[in-house]
Order: structure tokens, then C-alpha cells, then sequence
């Protein structure tokens, strides 16, 4: 009775997956960590709304496929297809059901479990990539290196490769080395190094870098063949957890540094300029370093921009004086991390000579006192020296309200142009909310040709009326 009932249930069995419409499965439901997974879904229906599946086992979606099918039985056409989705797993996992419409009913597949072994520990393995860091523990803006190492034996070739770098979420990459490759033993090794700093503080994570390899492989066909196919294989690097520390309070460098500032002569003429080159030497965060620049009275400080070149930070400052002055001593602080310490350097203040300076002088007044007991001699009044200073008065005079009227007429033009200038700025902002409009978005080019970048541009004096008009702008 009992072998009866199991045939029964056999047979149902057997007829569901039959009838069945929708069918999932995977090549492999067990894979080695890096080897990949073919999940495909057999579809039978007149009307098929393919799924959009993008992620699977909570890995992407590598490639899809599809194959479409017919047969004809009995007069009857019957359409299938069979939906094929490639996907890395990294750990163990489930392949939920998914949804599929066929002929306007909503149909689920069933769930597949992938079991995910880690690679084998031999020691002989054909590829391996390793990351390493020099430091576990640092600081908010400390460089060190991350070394990132692929092994490959000599003896194994690849046809392809693809390359996944790890992910530095948190970290500023100052510099990625040139791959250098070199022989050991029986592997040719190629390392790759990052030189990177800390963005912030907390626990970081530098997550596993990816090389996806090509290997020449053999299958059997359907006709007991051995034919030669292309075998795809990722392997995967270690992770690295990283603990940053914040600095300590008021400094914003951190490594070790020397400092030195040098001038090319020690005299020179006034206002001629002085340059003064600030260099910053050491290992550490270059990039955050500020200008040099300092405010000194009676004397004119220009900078350039900061100029950074590996392990050196270089800074021109020029100096224009008329007067003897002295170039002030330029300071870093930092954090030593080797010492938690913080850190002054500085460098010497340097005097400079100038020729031909101008001293400052000091405004005296004197006063002068008349004795009214003596008597106060006067010219002789005779005619001729009247009529030269009657004439003289007479000329300054003319000149005088010559020269207030023409700065009168010069200031009134400028003012006129000053306004004129300051009504095409308001009517352009009052424009602004136009210019989706084509005709307003050509008049506010136009004006602000004209207005900042100063282009001889002639406005349309109707075409602005008929703007104003359109827009109702006063």
C-alpha cells in the first residue's frame, strides 16, 4: 500500500512539472568562492512579460541571455523560452521566487539555494591577490601605502583578464604607483601601490579588489566530444579595517616636516619687488598647507599659487617697499605621530636693505612771531608792478573756472554712463524671470555681453521698448 502511495505521489509530481509554465534552475547549486552561477528560468506562454532582474543572491547581474523556441503539435503552436542569468555569489544564499506574467496571470518560480565554499587552501594556487597596509592605526590625514599584490604561476596561461580595484571610501588616494612586475620561484608577481591619506575619523574599511581571469578549458558536447571553451574564474583579495584617529585640537597637519625660506639678495631699490621662496619638506599632508602670506605695513605682499611636487611644497612671495623692512619668519605646526607631539617650525626673519628709501619725516610746525613794535616795509606801488599782478590775478581766475567747468562736464559724463550702466543691470535682473522666452533670452545675452564683458554691443532701442511693453517691466 505504502509503495502504491509513493508511486501516486510520484506521478503527480511528475505531471506538475509537466504542466508546469514556469521553471527555474541553476547550473551549479554548489560553487567555489570566485566561480560564477548560471540561473535560468524555462518559460512556457503565448504572451510573456519578461522580468527585469538585475540582482541576484545580492550580487549584480553579470550577463543575460535568452532563447526562444516553438513547437508544433498536432496543429497547435506553442511558444517557450528559456531566460538566462549570470551572477557571482560571495557567500551562501537564497534565490527568492520571481514573478513572471504569462498569458495575463502572475506566475512564481521556486526558491534555489547556492551554497558557497571558500577556495581551497593549497598552496599552489594558480592566482592569488593579496592587499596589505603598513599601518592599521593612524591619524586624519596621514599618508601611508596600500600594497595591493597579484600572483600568477608561470606555467598557467590566461586568455583575459578584467580588474576590479578596492573600493577607499574614506580615503584620499595621493598617488597610485606604476605596476611593477618582477619574477619568484615559479610565479611572476605584479604589485601595484596606493599612497593614500585619511579623510575622517572612525573605523574605515577597504573592501576586497577583483580579478576576473580567462582560462582555456574543455567540455563534453552532446556527441561525447571534448570541445575547448573559455572558463571565467574571479578571485578575490582580503579586506583591511583601518582605525583613524582625529587630530589633536587647533592642527590640521600631520607627518614630519622641515621648513626654510630664501631671498636672492638682501638689498635692493624701492619699490622694486623681492621674491622670497618658502619651501616645506617631508612626508606628510602637503596639500593642506596655506599661503605664506602675510600683511606687513607700508609694504605691498603678493603670492602665487602653491606649488606641490612630490615629498616638496614650494611657495613664491614677492615683497615691494619703499623703505627698509624686514621679511617675517614663516611658521608651520604640526602633529608628529611618531612622537605624539605637536610640532613649531619656523624660519629666521630676514632684513633687507633699501636704496634710496624714504625716510618718514615727521610734520613740524613752526610758529613764528612778529614784533609789533617793528614797522612792516612795503614794496613801492609804482604802476608797473600793479598792472602785473591785476593781470596775474585776472589769468588764475580764467583758468580756475575753466578748469571747475570741464571736471563739472567730465563728472556729469561719467555719472550719465555710471547711471546709464546701472539701468541696463536692473532692467537685466528684472528680465531674468524671461528668459525662456527666445526674445528675452537674446536680449539678456546681449546685455550681459555688454555690461561684464564689455562688448561693443548697439541695442535695439524699439526691440527694448517693445520688451519692456511685453513684460510690463518699468
Amino acid at each position: 500500500m505504502n509503495n502504491i502511495t509513493k508511486l501516486l505521489f510520484l506521478l503527480l509530481i511528475v505531471s506538475n512539472t509537466a504542466f508546469a509554465t514556469l521553471i527555474a534552475t541553476v547550473d551549479s547549486k554548489t560553487v567555489e568562492l570566485g566561480e560564477t552561477v548560471t540561473y535560468s528560468l524555462s518559460i512556457s506562454g503565448e504572451k510573456v512579460k519578461k522580468p527585469n532582474i538585475q540582482r541576484l543572491c545580492n550580487s549584480d547581474v553579470l550577463s543575460t541571455s535568452s532563447q526562444t523556441s516553438m513547437q508544433i503539435i498536432n496543429g497547435n503552436t506553442s511558444k517557450s523560452y528559456t531566460l538566462s542569468y549570470k551572477f557571482l555569489p560571495q557567500k551562501s544564499c537564497k534565490i527568492e521566487r520571481i514573478e513572471v506574467e504569462i498569458d495575463g496571470k502572475t506566475e512564481l518560480s521556486s526558491e534555489i539555494e547556492i551554497e558557497v565554499k571558500p577556495v581551497s587552501a593549497a598552496k599552489d594556487l594558480d592566482f592569488t591577490l593579496e592587499l596589505s597596509s603598513e599601518k592599521k592605526e593612524l591619524y586624519v590625514g596621514e599618508a601611508f601605502d596600500i600594497t595591493l599584490t597579484f600572483k600568477q604561476k608561470n606555467d598557467v596561461g590566461a586568455v583575459d583578464s578584467e580588474f576590479t580595484p578596492p573600493e577607499l571610501k574614506g580615503l584620499w588616494v595621493k598617488k597610485e604607483s606604476e605596476p611593477k612586475r618582477y619574477q619568484e620561484d615559479k610565479y611572476t608577481i605584479t604589485k601595484v601601490v596606493y599612497r593614500v591619506a585619511p579623510q575622517r575619523a572612525g573605523e574605515l574599511k577597504i573592501t576586497k579588489a577583483q580579478m576576473r581571469v580567462a582560462s582555456r578549458n574543455s567540455r563534453e558536447n552532446s556527441w561525447g566530444a571534448w570541445i575547448p571553451t573559455i572558463k571565467w574564474k574571479t578571485y578575490f583579495s582580503n579586506e583591511l579595517d583601518l582605525n583613524v584617529k582625529p587630530l589633536p585640537s587647533g592642527v590640521d597637519l600631520v607627518g614630519n616636516f622641515t621648513i626654510k625660506a630664501t631671498v636672492e639678495k638682501k638689498e635692493i631699490k624701492a619699490n622694486e619687488a623681492l621674491n622670497v621662496i618658502v619651501e616645506v619638506q617631508g612626508e606628510g599632508n602637503l596639500e593642506d598647507i596655506k599661503s605664506f602670506k602675510q600683511n606687513i605695513d607700508t609694504v605691498a605682499v603678493f603670492d602665487e599659487k602653491i606649488v606641490i611636487n612630490g615629498a616638496k611644497l614650494t611657495q613664491k612671495i614677492a615683497f615691494v617697499a619703499e623703505r627698509d623692512f624686514v621679511v617675517p619668519a614663516f611658521t608651520l605646526n604640526y602633529f608628529d605621530p611618531k612622537t605624539k607631539e605637536i610640532k613649531t617650525i619656523s624660519t629666521k626673519e630676514i632684513p633687507i636693505k633699501v636704496e634710496n628709501s624714504k625716510a618718514t619725516q615727521e610734520l613740524v610746525v613752526k610758529k613764528s612771531s612778529i614784533d609789533e613794535s617793528v614797522e612792516v616795509k612795503t614794496r613801492s606801488n609804482d604802476e608797473y608792478d600793479k598792472l602785473n599782478y591785476i593781470f596775474i590775478f585776472i589769468l588764475g581766475l580764467i583758468i580756475g573756472i575753466l578748469t571747475m567747468f570741464f571736471k563739472e562736464k567730465i563728472k556729469f559724463k561719467k555719472n550719465k554712463k555710471s547711471d546709464f550702466t546701472d539701468n541696463q543691470k536692473t532692467f537685466l535682473m528684472k528680465l531674468l524671470p524671461f528668459k525662456d522666452d527666445l526674445e528675452a533670452k537674446e536680449m539678456i545675452e546681449k546685455l550681459e555681453a555688454k555690461i561684464y564683458s564689455n562688448q561693443e554691443i548697439n541695442l535695439d532701442k524699439k526691440v527694448l521698448k517693445n520688451i519692456k511693453n511685453k513684460y510690463k517691466i518699468e
